[in-house]
């Protein structure tokens, strides 16, 4: 039996927003991973197979809450990385 098509939700949202607003920012491949990381751990999981199913029962409210949700945590990711790495944001 393959688990393949598992996979958690917000990795690919996640991992967009990084490329789209920090990946450009001059940090290295470590710290991309790291800031994934430490936004992925702000979030609970939800494990699905299609990301239609997940999409097709959402409301446009619960939408919007995810979209809040990434940013706050990818946004709490990268300050965490500057702070740590002693970079300026």
């Amino acid at each position: 039996m393959a688990f393949d098509s598992v996979h958690n939700y917000y990795e690919k949202l996640v991992f967009d927003e990084i490329n789209q607003f920090y990946a450009n920012d001059d940090f290295s491949e470590d710290e991309i991973e790291d800031m994934a990381c430490l936004a992925l751990n702000q979030i609970q999981p939800r494990y699905i197979r299609h990301n239609v199913d997940m999409c097709f029962f959402m409301t446009e409210d619960e939408r919007m809450k995810i979209v809040d949700a990434i940013k706050d945590a990818v946004a709490y990711a990268h300050h965490k990385i500057t702070s740590n790495y002693n970079r300026t944001a």
